[in-house]
């Protein structure tokens, strides 16, 4: 059981809480904007990954990959992350938070959810209440910074206008026969990468909700481990 104790940031302030994840999901492909969306399958075609049968789809990952730790750990350099903004459950709330799916970007070609199951997850400790924020939603925007080569530079930028709400996920989740539970969490979809998917020695996701005053941020240095066979 994968147990990450976040700090649940609101109007009583910060407080820890220890959640245990049970089941971990990456939706992929979640872009209201078809044309946006068309345009991050096609940078995917360009690195050889097929298209999906149906959109959105919901690809399951071992819980344990999510991960708060400041590190990951990779098999060789062709790896990267993206910005998602991600829901978990507990007690019967959901809460919001921020992600990247880090993922092996050559096994990708030939197996999505491998490719996936390859490499952690990474999200921010703390986490919002997704009613604090429910009413200004479309107001929230997602950004990350990869540094490459010692240049830390914007990678993704935009607003979460740009994938399906968190309602309307979870309700096109459970038209899949599935149900959200406690322990459960989801990363959500991401934005096309801005100058093409590429390796970074260190990533950074952003969530910024201007009409509060307040942002989730989550860095993670990225480690390549040699391959010898």
């Amino acid at each position: 059981m994968n147990t990450i104790t976040f700090h649940i940031d609101g109007p009583e302030g910060v407080k820890p809480r220890a959640i245990s994840i049970r089941q971990l999901v990456v939706a992929g492909w979640t872009g209201r904007d078809t044309v946006a969306m068309e345009a991050h399958i096609r940078e995917l075609e360009e690195l050889g990954v097929k298209r999906p049968p149906y959109t959105p789809v919901f690809y399951r990952v071992a819980a344990s990959r999510l991960s708060a730790e400041p590190v990951v750990q990779v098999s060789g350099g062709a790896s990267s992350g993206e910005a998602e903004f991600l829901l978990v459950k507990d007690g019967g709330e959901i809460f919001v938070g921020i992600a990247s799916d880090h993922t092996d970007r050559e096994v990708e070609t030939y197996g999505i959810t491998v490719s996936k199951q390859m490499c952690e997850k990474p999200c921010s400790s703390t986490l919002w209440r997704l009613a604090d924020v429910e009413d200004h939603w479309d107001s929230l925007i997602l950004r990350s910074y990869a540094t490459v080569d010692g240049e830390r530079v914007l990678y993704q930028e935009g607003p979460v206008t740009a994938m399906h709400s968190p309602e309307d996920l979870l309700a096109r989740f459970a038209s899949r026969s599935e149900t959200f539970e406690d322990g459960a969490a989801m990363l959500c979809g991401t934005l096309a990468a801005i100058g093409g998917i590429r390796p970074a020695q260190q990533f950074e996701v952003v969530l910024e909700d201007p009409v509060l005053g307040r942002t989730l941020r989550h860095a993670y240095a990225v480690e390549s481990l040699a391959i010898h066979g």
